[in-house]
């Protein structure tokens, strides 16, 4: 049986709560409208629940050209889905600076006020080049505000076998994935070095060096840690990269990616 794709998942804003998709885009920075909003401090400094595991309880809702949030206690805020204006400012992430736009004072104070912090949500507009690590990605190819590459690729089989070595089970949503594979063995993606889904085509770039991010319930916002991060670690530590859990992927060519299409390795 040929390995599949049983889960897609964008995140229009960098580190709030996922959208489970059915079909999408694949375009060269990621998912169509994955992580091309990020939540920053006062200097342009991007917020994660790394730091505010509460970000995980954040809802956002793509509806039709407008892009909704909402938490518990709040009423929800809209702004526009692909802003065309706003506040010029730089944003940071981790070793990238780049031009962004804050195109809502509504959507900062509505967020300044969820998370307790004064912050602002930015946005990359589509004449912003973020570009991936060369050395493991290839030259020129483009990310939103994903920590480092376009998507992030992990097994059902890999998350099975993580489960069976913890004593109480985690799910997917805590690795954050883009593209979530079914009938693979365990760990196979870690060996596929390019794949075809749909009408596009991707290339593994790296293993994903895990954080403490996995040990935040995606529901609550609790951290729950040390685990999965603690088996990980142990299990299957690199130097290189840290705990590795899935693969990060770039987009080789364009195209469109359904759930129950075929995944198969090319090269």
């Amino acid at each position: 049986m040929p390995a599949t794709v049983s889960q897609l998942w964008v995140y229009p804003v960098k580190s709030l709560k996922g959208i489970r998709l059915e079909a999408t885009r694949v375009t060269a920075r990621g998912l169509a409208h994955d992580r091309r909003f990020v939540v920053v401090d006062a200097g342009g400094v991007f917020l994660t629940q790394r730091e505010f595991p509460a970000m995980a309880t954040v809802w956002t809702e793509i509806a039709g050209d407008e892009l909704r949030l909402a938490a518990p206690g709040f009423d929800e805020v809209a702004i526009p889905l692909e802003p065309s204006a706003g506040e010029a400012l730089a944003v940071e992430v981790w070793n990238s600076r780049t031009p962004a736009i804050a195109p809502s004072p509504g959507a900062d104070r509505w967020l300044s006020e969820v998370l307790g912090r004064a912050c602002r949500l930015a946005y990359m507009p589509d004449s912003t080049r973020r570009e991936s690590n060369a050395s493991h990605a290839g030259p020129g190819r483009l990310v939103g505000y994903a920590d480092g590459y376009a998507h992030l690729v992990v097994s059902e089989a890999s998350l099975a076998a993580l489960n069976a070595r913890l004593a109480g089970p985690v799910t997917m949503d805590r690795f954050r994935p883009n593209i979530v594979l079914a009938g693979t063995g365990a760990f196979e993606e870690d060996a596929w070095t390019a794949f075809v889904a749909g009408t596009a085509r991707f290339r593994m770039a790296k293993p994903c060096g895990r954080c403490q991010v996995t040990t935040t319930d995606q529901a609550t916002g609790e951290v729950t840690g040390p685990e999965p991060l603690a088996t990980l670690g142990a299990w299957r530590p690199s130097e290189a990269f840290g705990a590795r859990f899935g693969m990060n992927a770039v987009t080789l060519s364009e195209g469109d990616l359904r759930v129950g299409d075929e995944a198969r390795p090319a090269g």
